[in-house]
């Protein structure tokens, strides 16, 4: 009977638990831990706290997909990332959409955020009043805001894609385990 450190020495438990690790931290992010926090905390306290979140949460996502090109169990990660390759459609090309996207997320769209953030900090000052306070607000924070909304929208929406990804990755993993 194989002991659990030498089953961890083959490709396909670390692709399991890399699929499942990838996953559950998607499906926790996006629809408990930010729903709960957004709810329980004031909006200055969550900021701070999706500040720190994020960029780890982005760097997972990107390295765990990484992982399964690597440790896919039967094929090689060039033919998985290769588009004449037979296996790249139903194999490859869903885990490099997580890929995509979490590359996305965390070098173009996290940062672009968090600079109009700041932004928005600057702008608080200047004005002596929260961008979420109730009331008109200034023609530039108003497009601070708007601008914030369309990144915030925009790396929701390339996260949704990436869950969309790892889901339809796991149905493919699932139909190929043999009971």
């Amino acid at each position: 009977m194989p002991t659990i450190l030498s089953t961890l020495i083959h490709s396909g438990p670390v692709h399991v638990l890399a699929f499942a690790t990838l996953l559950g931290s998607q499906f926790y992010q996006s629809f408990i831990g930010g729903v709960m926090a957004y709810k329980a905390l004031p909006r200055p306290q969550f900021a701070q706290l999706q500040q720190r979140i994020f960029p780890v949460y982005f760097t997972l996502q990107a390295i765990l997909p990484a992982v399964l090109l690597l440790t896919h169990p039967s094929m090689s990660p060039v033919s998985l990332i290769n588009p004449s390759s037979p296996h790249f459609c139903n194999t490859g090309l869903p885990i490099l959409i997580v890929l995509g996207a979490s590359l996305a997320n965390l070098v173009v769209i996290s940062p672009a955020t968090l600079k109009i953030g700041n932004e928005r900090k600057v702008q608080e000052t200047k004005e002596g009043k929260k961008y979420y306070d109730e009331g008109p607000k200034s023609e530039k924070m108003a497009a601070l805001n708007k601008r914030f909304g369309v990144m915030h929208g925009a790396s929701a929406f390339v996260n949704l894609i990436g869950l969309l990804a790892t889901g339809w990755y796991g149905v493919i993993l699932g139909n190929k385990i043999r009971w």
